[in-house]
């Protein structure tokens, strides 16, 4: 039985957000996302725990949870853990020729994806506004989508850190779903911060990049931080040029989403010193040699003065 969630909404200042990674040492499993890409780049799904292996600073670790992956337009199998879908829309007014699509993408992203215990919705621009709805409250969260207007400045990677912050105190699976051109003009994070803070957490970042109506000598800029910030996540980041190729790039995201293993391990190094673990998974199969992993590259180790 799912308990319904009531909508949570806060509105935080830019300028107020901390630049500051937040360890929890009561953290014990480690968990971590993987998605598996043969040499043509096809997602591979029907692995089980025998097929990984998991090293962290180079010591095998043993496997104590395993979720499985579903097929290409399968149903996601019964998790045992919950799934976090995060929505973050940029609103600031850099975004002015492309709100009214960026509303439409995604109401039709939430209304193909196939299953998620809630949705916060993190819209931002010189200020950062959250919201997290239960499966019972859609239509609120539509109602809230459809009435964002793009101006002001744009506070990226403010709203990141505060959605993080929130993120933080939910178990299971998070994913959060990013419509931006990648631009920043107010936040009091710097980018190198809002990495490490990505690298930090447990979620998975997919960004999707509006830069049609961007200058020439800006969009490479954009598009290489859109890709960073994915990236340090395992995520990818995705543009489109049109509505039409929306299609393509929810069926590429939910794809994923489908084919995701949940690996989880109690790390064999105790210690409580905040420091960076570098996590390797390795595929066993012979078969599956030149394997593409997309996954995160480590953690933060629990911090305890």
């Amino acid at each position: 039985m799912r308990i319904r969630l009531l909508p949570l909404v806060l509105i935080v200042a830019a300028a107020t957000v901390t630049a500051q990674p937040v360890f929890r040492s009561g953290v014990d499993l480690v968990s971590v996302g993987v998605t598996v890409l043969d040499r043509k780049g096809t997602l591979v799904t029907g692995l089980t725990a025998d097929d990984f292996e998991v090293y962290e600073d180079g010591e095998r670790q043993r496997l104590e949870l395993f979720v499985g992956a579903a097929g290409q337009g399968a149903p996601l199998p019964d998790r045992p853990t919950a799934l976090h879908l995060g929505l973050m829309l940029d609103a600031s007014g850099s975004m002015q020729d492309d709100i009214a699509s960026t509303r439409t993408a995604a109401i039709k992203f939430l209304n193909l994806l196939p299953r998620a215990d809630d949705i916060t919705v993190v819209d931002f621009d010189t200020e950062v506004r959250v919201a997290r709805y239960g499966q019972n409250d859609f239509p609120r969260l539509v109602e809230r989508i459809r009435s964002r207007k793009a101006d002001g400045f744009t506070a990226l990677y403010d709203a990141i850190g505060v959605y993080l912050d929130g993120a933080a105190e939910l178990d299971g699976e998070k994913v959060l779903v990013l419509y931006s051109d990648g631009d920043d003009t107010r936040s009091s994070l710097n980018v190198s911060e809002i990495v490490t803070l990505l690298k930090a957490s447990d979620v998975t970042l997919y960004a999707i990049g509006y830069l049609d109506n961007q200058s020439s000598s800006s969009k490479l800029t954009f598009r290489m931080r859109l890709q960073q910030l994915a990236e340090a996540t395992g995520g990818r980041a995705l543009f489109s040029t049109s509505i039409k190729d929306l299609d393509t790039t929810y069926a590429q995201i939910l794809d994923e989403i489908n084919a995701r293993y949940m690996l989880g391990y109690l790390s064999t190094n105790t210690r409580a010193d905040g420091t960076w673990r570098e996590v390797e998974i390795r595929l066993v199969r012979p078969e599956l040699k030149g394997a593409k992993l997309r996954t995160r590259k480590g953690y933060f180790a629990p911090y305890k003065p």
